[in-house]
């Protein structure tokens, strides 16, 4: 029988293998580190964002667990074309998924793919991992000279 976990798995593979948008964005205007000293994660996010507060493009560059580095795929997926303050809301609906309850499904309709990292909650150590780029990516929008931690 078909289990949705393995077409999760799947997907967490495929962008952790595979990551899309990985590498410097030579032309961006907001940019910021981030690092889970817990695991060693160390992410570079690359924003260019508009006049109109669009995130343009977004990339980011790194090393880190197979959870951290598709998170970050999937989120750089996620976010190109929407604004500062949907970016703001995706988080806080990521952020709650990653905590949620295990019996609460993901808001899938705010999500999209990114529902996929919903199992991270069964692992809480693995909640920083897949948590590290949204904290990197708010550090970005406020050009924070300060690495963001998930500690």
């Amino acid at each position: 029988m078909f289990d949705l976990r393995d077409l999760y798995q799947q997907v967490i593979v495929d962008h952790s293998k595979s990551p899309r948008n990985f590498g410097q964005l030579d032309d961006c205007n907001h940019q910021a580190d981030g690092y889970n000293p817990l695991c060693g994660d160390k992410l570079h996010i690359y924003l260019r964002i508009n006049d109109e507060n669009i995130i343009e493009d977004v990339s980011f560059e790194g090393e880190g667990c197979a959870i951290s580095v598709a998170s970050a795929s999937l989120m750089t997926d996620a976010l190109k074309g929407k604004s500062v303050s949907e970016s703001q809301a995706i988080f806080e609906q990521f952020q709650h998924m990653a905590t949620a309850d295990l019996a609460e499904a993901p808001d899938e309709a705010v999500l999209g793919k990114l529902a996929v990292l919903a199992g991270v909650r069964e692992f809480p150590s693995r909640i920083k991992c897949a948590t590290l780029c949204w904290h990197t990516l708010q550090a970005a929008v406020k050009d924070s000279e300060t690495p963001a931690k998930t500690e």
